[in-house]
């Protein structure tokens, strides 16, 4: 399988106060886009569950997030402002596309 060209972190997040985590992912969304490798991210409820998000970020490589951003000020900033809200620890993955070609 070649190399895709970019991973999908994909954080899903069970809350205790969706608008306060709401307005606390706007807040550090500047975190996750000063970070090293951070190609975008997104913040989707779950339609089924309204106290599930799932924070999905496009990064360059899995190391860009597990590493590089999780040693960062940046990663501290938005757990400082975001885990006040977790109702449980987020559950994460990482993905790739595959080339169904």
């Amino acid at each position: 399988m070649p190399p895709a060209d970019h991973i999908i972190e994909v954080a899903e997040i069970r809350v205790t106060d969706p608008a306060g985590f709401e307005a606390a992912v706007a807040q550090a969304r500047p975190h996750f886009l000063a970070a090293e490798g951070c190609l975008g991210l997104a913040l989707h409820r779950v339609v089924e569950t309204p106290d599930t998000y799932r924070l999905l970020v496009r990064w360059r490589r899995v190391e860009d997030h597990m590493v590089t951003f999780r040693a960062s000020d940046g990663f501290q900033a938005w757990r400082a402002l975001a885990s006040p809200f977790f109702a449980a620890p987020p559950a994460v993955t990482h993905s790739a596309a595959v080339d169904l070609g």
